[in-house]
């Protein structure tokens, strides 16, 4: 049987243990994790000793299958096993149409072969050919998928846990927010932190990141949902004036993201039947009770009217920004965004 829809960890952890399958189909919109599956195989499939005449790359814009699929058949060269990958497969000419014909070996793979299709940015479906002969075999399937924002902020927690770095919160939805997908940059500048913690104490901090990533720990979206959440006008104010004079770093398309999130979720909390603390923090992933406390404030000081209003407001700026019905600076549409929420 397919060993279909792992996850990453447990594909990896197989292969480190010598459990390795005969073909590995890795495919997805999110190629971190599709890279770090093939860096292991890379590392512990095949013995270094045995890779000279036991290890075959192709890629995908220049590749013969009948070639590739022969070279799969070979037996290995005086070793027990031999690695091929097609990366890139996705730029293969018709590539999904063109995979099809992997079909027939895939269903009945070399068994001293370990065969690795990569394909990224997109996933090949279910009822293809190539799919339904991984279901029939023992083909390991990894479906790598981008992760929502939402889900970052867990994952950079993880990231760090993983290697024994303690992080800050604030920090936390600062690389959330300003970093983001995909997580080869996210992990890269997280990976970058992790080399420069104090050793005897390894934590990663929001001064940290202003200091070598650039993005200020006052001057951040971050900040300027705090001031809105207790109604701060001057702090806005100045936050939003800080944006202007530094663009690159603060895009207005992500400070409405943001704050529409905020406002969203604002809404769906007036409208819940159950609005108790406990309810509050499953259905917003409140981890901490200052979290859960800033987002009753929130409630406080935007009634469900207010908070309506200010998605319309965001609807609005987003179009005049592009444009449309104003000629003025985004900048100064995003400081009359911020006087219309607050009056």
């Amino acid at each position: 049987m397919a060993k279909a829809s792992l996850g990453y960890r447990e594909i990896i952890e197989s292969i480190r243990k010598g459990n390795l399958a005969p073909v590995y189909i890795l495919m997805g919109t999110e190629a971190y994790y599709i890279d770090l599956v093939v860096e292991n195989l890379e590392k512990y499939a095949i013995p270094e000793e045995d890779r000279d005449f036991n290890y075959n790359v192709f890629y995908g814009n220049d590749a013969d299958i009948d070639y590739v699929v022969g070279v799969a058949q070979q037996f290995p060269v005086f070793a027990d096993r031999k690695l091929v990958i097609l990366k890139e497969a996705q730029s293969m000419r018709q590539a999904k149409v063109a995979l099809e014909k992997f079909a027939p070996y895939v269903k009945q793979p070399a068994p001293a072969t370990i065969f690795v299709i990569v394909f990224k940015g997109d996933t090949l479906n279910a009822t293809s050919k190539l799919m339904k002969a991984a279901k029939e075999s023992g083909a390991v399937v990894l479906k790598s998928e981008t992760p929502r924002d939402y889900e970052l902020p867990a994952l950079i927690r993880d990231f760090c846990q993983q290697r024994k770095v303690n992080i800050e919160d604030k920090a936390v939805t600062l690389l959330a927010d300003y970093i983001g997908s995909p997580l080869s940059k996210l992990f890269g500048e997280v990976n970058k932190l992790i080399s420069i913690v104090d050793k005897n104490n390894p934590r990663i901090t929001c001064e940290l990141i202003e200091k070598n990533i650039g993005i200020s720990k006052e001057f951040n979206n971050i900040e300027l949902v705090n001031a809105i959440r207790r109604r701060d006008y001057p702090a806005a104010v100045k936050i939003v004036k800080y944006f202007a004079a530094n663009p690159k770093q603060n895009p207005t398309p992500m400070t409405t993201g943001i704050l529409l999130k905020f406002f969203s979720e604002i809404i769906t909390a007036h409208y819940l039947p159950n609005k108790s603390d406990a309810a509050l923090s499953e259905t917003f992933g409140l981890r901490s009770s200052r979290f859960l406390n800033d987002f009753k404030l929130a409630m406080q000081n935007f009634n469900p009217r207010q908070a309506v209003n200010a998605v319309h407001y965001l609807r609005e700026f987003d179009t005049k920004s592009k444009g449309i019905d104003s000629y003025l600076n985004e900048y100064d549409l995003l400081l009359e965004l911020i006087f219309k929420i607050f009056t």
